[in-house]
């Protein structure tokens, strides 16, 4: 799910997409001029057991998003907070450096609490 501004002069926030590509899908449609929010479904565990659905909330600020724009996004994340509730793990992004796939994975599996990845199953 991505969340976009309308416009840079608008505050309203409008369904910019919506997929099944998990997160590269998601970065593809990132701009560097846009702010946005980003909501991701993250399926982790090592087997059918323990495999689990976590969403990961994403506030997106591109490189060359304007001082106004950057400044209203801290009023603004609690607002669509307010909205997106149910998430385990909150990234702040401004590069598309900060989403690695694998450093995603790994911040979700620590936000379970016990990982039990390393056990083998009978």
């Amino acid at each position: 799910l991505l969340l976009e501004y309308v416009s840079d002069k608008i505050d309203a926030v409008t369904l910019a997409g919506k997929g099944t590509g998990g997160l590269e899908e998601l970065k593809q449609n990132l701009k560097e001029d846009q702010a946005a929010y980003g909501f991701l479904r993250v399926i982790v565990g090592n087997d059918e057991l323990s495999r689990r659905a976590k969403f990961v909330f994403i506030t997106w600020i591109g490189p060359r998003v304007k001082v106004m724009r950057k400044a209203k996004i801290s009023v603004h994340i609690a607002d669509v907070k307010s909205v997106l509730k149910s998430f385990s793990v909150e990234i702040p992004a401004s590069s598309l450096e900060d989403l690695d796939g694998e450093e995603v994975v790994t911040l979700v599996k620590k936000s379970m609490g016990a990982n039990y990845d390393g056990q083998a199953t009978k």
